[in-house]
């Protein structure tokens, strides 16, 4: 066992909740598959951050989008990826606009290079809760309230995480197990995701929050440098073994917990070479498409671009190349011309007449797989 369980007061009766064991006290043991599995995930994940091509921020912006929708839908936020884009541009609120907030933690969470701090998570939870109907005294803020998963309430919930009582002593012990480097990064990276999803710090957003927290460990510890790939889009492949896991974690051997946890994290440094790949031929083929053109005119400049803006209006190419609206407008139309972009609809609020909004259709569909 890994913890124990601890009841509390609910509306009269009495309820159970687990209190799991602090990191930095716990007697891990792990397997000799266990430990080559996860020296050759770490080996994976080197490799798929050598395969980012010089210019990688722009490419980055669209791998990431396409791990934030995978992190949200595991929690049943859904959204096409043009519509996660377009959300980044508009203030129409709705699935894309949490999703987009997603993105924001996740880039937050990977800017940040020092160790992790308690007002560093609640900087991050409230990016990631931007649109959330949560209570604002319960965002950027420990819950301060029983919590739990599945049923009606703590008596027939599948999960009861710890009373809110004990998350200062517990959150205080996972920041300085996080700040530390006992375990591999892969382990570490596991066992770190499991423990915040076992605590369950947060009125809502844990899950997405905690899968952010991998990408933040595995940056720090030097296992990536520019890039987490997409492990959500792995997790949200299996469910069943991702909640197993966890289950696992808490009450069983966490042997099997952390192989499986390298497994995907192995599978999704390989899906995320295999993206890149994709992606920047398909970039090669637009240049191809426009090689007739000027290399200074604004169509061929906006192309290694288009990863970060795949929805993009004349403003905006205006903007980033620096250009007049009016080069802007002549480049969309022919990128649009050489089907490189089309116009998409979207709502608009405001007085005014909307910008038209196209989109580089090709590159988001060809990261969408996961779904």
């Amino acid at each position: 066992m890994s913890g124990e369980w601890t009841t509390f007061d609910w509306n009269g009766r009495k309820a159970k909740a687990w209190m799991p064991d602090a990191l930095t006290e716990r007697a891990f043991s792990f397997s000799e598959a266990t430990v080559r599995a996860a020296e050759q995930a770490t080996a994976a994940l080197h490799q798929a951050d050598d395969q980012l091509p010089t210019n990688w921020e722009p490419l980055a912006r669209l791998l990431l989008r396409t791990e934030g929708i995978a992190s949200s839908s595991i929690e049943g936020l859904r959204a096409p990826l043009v519509d996660v884009a377009v959300a980044e541009l508009t203030e129409v609120a709705n699935s894309a606009d949490w999703i987009a907030d997603n993105l924001r933690a996740v880039s937050s969470a990977l800017a940040s290079s020092g160790p992790l701090t308690i007002a560093l998570l609640h900087s991050w939870h409230r990016q990631l809760m931007g649109h959330s109907p949560l209570e604002p005294s319960m965002i950027g803020a420990f819950r301060t309230a029983p919590s739990w998963i599945g049923g009606t309430s703590p008596l027939d919930a599948s999960s009861v995480p710890p009373p809110a009582s004990a998350l200062p002593e517990l959150m205080a012990n996972f920041v300085a197990y996080a700040n530390s480097e006992w375990h591999d990064p892969v382990t570490q990276a596991a066992l770190l995701h499991a423990q915040f999803e076992t605590i369950h710090p947060y009125g809502d957003g844990n899950g997405r929050l905690g899968r952010i927290l991998i990408g933040w460990l595995l940056r720090r510890r030097g296992a990536i440098v520019k890039l987490p790939p997409p492990i959500s889009v792995l997790i949200a492949r299996d469910p069943g073994g991702y909640i197993s896991g966890l289950h696992l974690f808490r009450e069983g051997p966490v042997d099997p917990w952390v192989r499986w946890f390298a497994d995907v994290t192995h599978a999704s440094a390989n899906r995320s070479t295999a993206m890149i790949g994709h992606i920047t031929n398909t970039l090669d083929e637009w240049e191809q498409q426009l090689s007739q053109l000027r290399a200074d005119s604004a169509a061929r400049r906006i192309i290694p671009l288009l990863p970060q803006f795949p929805v993009l209006t004349a403003t905006t190419i205006a903007q980033q190349l620096n250009v007049s609206d009016r080069a802007g407008r002549v480049a969309l139309e022919t990128l649009a011309e050489h089907q490189i972009v089309e116009r998409v609809d979207i709502e608009h609020r405001g007085a005014g007449r909307p910008a038209a909004h196209f989109a580089a259709t090709k590159l988001l569909t060809s990261t969408a797989g996961w779904d």
